[in-house]
């Protein structure tokens, strides 16, 4: 039979209870501002029962809090976690891909803009019809053709700095999710020594989801948390706490994992600017997947635009690896793939050093040679590897798929310029070849008006694919050597010689007609607007047909970024109200938790009266 103070035993139970909750309720008050906190519950139970010797068999003993747990529902966690990579994914393009329309369309309305520099050319050059034989007409016409030339270099650097702009960014992030990923471990470590013993690490927990709601914005992120038993299979009362991003585990308990960025001594496209990071797991040295179906946040849409391609990079397949040697002694391998995903010579991007991937291995090349039909189409193409392959990877090649660079489905800086460079070679290979039909102002026979330098200066006028293609034979064109390929929007120039003697340039075909004649000048003046020269449309119509890649581009991602951005806010909400502090809840258990503890108090009270009594005014007379 329970003691005649018992009673008191269980005012005191409620009393320590209704305490501890109204503690609760009023550090959830506290916090009712503070970011990332979760509302916290005292889980109230009533005590064992005692066994007693009566006939109602038990009594109870009280109530007791068990926990004090947190509010928080992992499927809106998860559910915030995706989105919210969705939402940095998109956001994060938007922002850059603004900037490139901004540059085309400011080029566009600027009156030194394409439309403007390109119109004054042909005006120039439409003037030079009836006045052919004057040195100043002449001026004016070269020194417009330089100055096209030069609007181009500066779009092409204007590309190039927000290519950098991505890269140097993609360091930060980068040096950003180590500085997460160390915070985490060393929560979780803290997490366990308190829970293991039995505790409630709450306030360290909402600072760990703080961390992953902000790593959830820069990559995909998973997490799991499971139980810590020991050899025998027993439950130590901890648990361990595993974070994976983009399908790769990043903390794992109190151990975590760092990423580096290194630069690459290689290119993935031929006009890409120097010393871009890859991303490799510092333990490993394995590559870190940037893009692709695990992949999202910020760090995705960051490479997008530094690396996006369309997909247009050139595959095919391995036909047969053979030996070669260098001027040193040393063997290389050579790699031969054909059935190219790319048939137009114009629109070859790959770089003259780069890397190549064979069954999700990569190679490296110094140098390659490309075998041209006599159409002008791609046939196949040889890299130059670095090193010798192995036996065993030089018998996979043959069938199999050969990626160079890497594939990038996304509107990058590297698609701008691979478009501008395919209308560039278009153009002027065009414009060239008309213009070596005819004869200068002296009557000798003209040479290449546009022209192409080299990192190491070396002139590229094309000659050589000229020559081949004028035999109608097939012929190949080797990287580093003189092709259309090697203009880009960074070499191209005109002529020279043209610069200095404006008399170097070809009016019409034959000089004894007289120098006002002008056939020549008439077939160029088709190339403004007459003929079909980038992507089935006419020369003058080049940035309008950019500007409508990118302004589609834009309005997709924007859309995507509003939907996410909606999605995260309700999904937030919704978090937020299984997990936020509400301001009329607490107070209501504020004063639930009161008349609880002033019951329990009057509890007291009214055993203190029965003792009185039974102690003090009950007694033998």
């Amino acid at each position: 039979m329970p003691s005649q103070f018992f009673g008191l035993q269980i005012g005191a139970s409620g009393l320590a209870t209704y305490q501890a909750a109204l503690n609760t309720t009023a550090n959830n008050a506290a916090n009712v501002q503070t970011e990332g906190y979760t509302r916290q519950t005292a889980v109230i139970e009533a005590k064992d029962p005692l066994r007693v010797h009566a006939k109602y068999g038990s009594a109870g003993t009280g109530v007791s809090v068990t926990e004090i747990i947190q509010e928080r529902d992992l499927y809106y966690d998860t559910k915030y976690w995706q989105n919210s990579s969705s939402s940095g994914y998109y956001s994060q393009k938007l922002y850059y891909l603004n900037q490139i329309e901004t540059l085309f369309r400011d080029d566009e309305q600027s009156q030194k803009g394409f439309t403007t520099i390109f119109s004054e050319m042909f005006n120039a050059l439409d003037t030079l019809k009836t006045r052919a034989e004057e040195p100043e007409v002449r001026n004016q016409f070269i020194n417009q053709a330089e100055s096209l030339c030069t609007y181009f270099k500066s779009l092409s650097t204007e590309l190039t700095s927000i290519q950098d702009d991505c890269n140097e960014e993609i360091k930060s992030t980068v040096d950003n999710i180590n500085s997460i990923s160390e915070k985490v471990a060393m929560l979780n470590k803290q997490i366990y020594a308190i829970e293991v013993r039995g505790g409630h690490a709450n306030e360290l927990r909402d600072q760990r989801a703080l961390l992953i709601d902000e790593l959830s914005g820069i990559v995909d992120v998973e997490t799991k948390e499971f139980d810590v038993h020991n050899s025998y299979g027993q439950d130590l009362g901890g648990t361990n706490y595993r974070v994976y991003i983009n399908g790769h585990i990043l903390v794992d308990g109190n151990e975590h994992r760092s990423l580096s960025c290194v630069s690459s001594e290689y290119s993935l496209n031929q006009t890409d600017a120097p010393g871009m990071y890859n991303i490799v797991w510092a333990d490993t040295g394995m590559d870190f997947p940037t893009t692709g179906g695990n992949a999202g946040g910020t760090l995705r849409g960051l490479f997008d635009v530094r690396d996006g391609n369309n997909a247009d990079n050139l595959k095919g397949y391995g036909t047969q690896v053979t030996e070669g040697t260098r001027d040193d002694g040393t063997k290389f391998s050579k790699l031969t793939m054909d059935t190219l995903s790319l048939k137009d010579i114009n629109k070859l991007a790959i770089p003259d050093e780069g890397r190549i991937t064979i069954n999700n291995k990569h190679f490296y090349y110094d140098s390659w040679e490309a075998k041209v039909n006599a159409d002008g189409t791609l046939e196949s193409v040889t890299f130059n590897l670095t090193e010798e392959m192995s036996a065993a990877d030089a018998a996979a090649v043959a069938g199999n798929r050969v990626v160079c660079g890497e594939t990038v489905d996304a509107y990058g800086v590297p698609y701008y310029q691979a478009q501008i460079n395919e209308f560039l070679r278009s153009f002027m290979q065009t414009f060239n070849d008309i213009e070596k039909k005819g004869v200068d102002l002296n009557g000798n026979q003209m040479g290449t008006f546009f022209m192409a330098t080299s990192k190491a200066g070396t002139e590229y006028d094309a000659s050589d694919w000229d020559t081949n293609m004028a035999t109608q034979a097939d012929f190949t064109i080797k990287s580093g050597e003189d092709s259309y390929y090697n203009y880009t929007a960074q070499t191209v120039h005109v002529n020279k010689t043209s610069l200095k003697d404006p008399g170097y340039f070809a009016t019409a075909s034959e000089i004894n007609n007289g120098v006002a004649k002008y056939d020549i000048v008439e077939k160029l003046l088709t190339l403004q607007k007459d003929v079909k020269m980038f992507r089935g449309d006419s020369a003058q119509s080049f940035l309008e047909t950019l500007l409508s890649d990118i302004t589609v581009d834009v309005n997709k991602n924007n859309i995507c970024a509003k939907n996410y951005s909606n999605m995260l806010t309700v999904i937030a909400q919704q978090r937020t109200s299984v997990s936020g502090v509400d301001d009329d809840e607490e107070a209501l258990n504020l004063i639930k938790f009161q008349n609880a503890y002033n019951l329990s108090s009057k509890v007291i009270s009214v055993m203190s009266e029965i003792y009185n009594k039974l102690i003090n005014e009950t007694g033998v007379v």
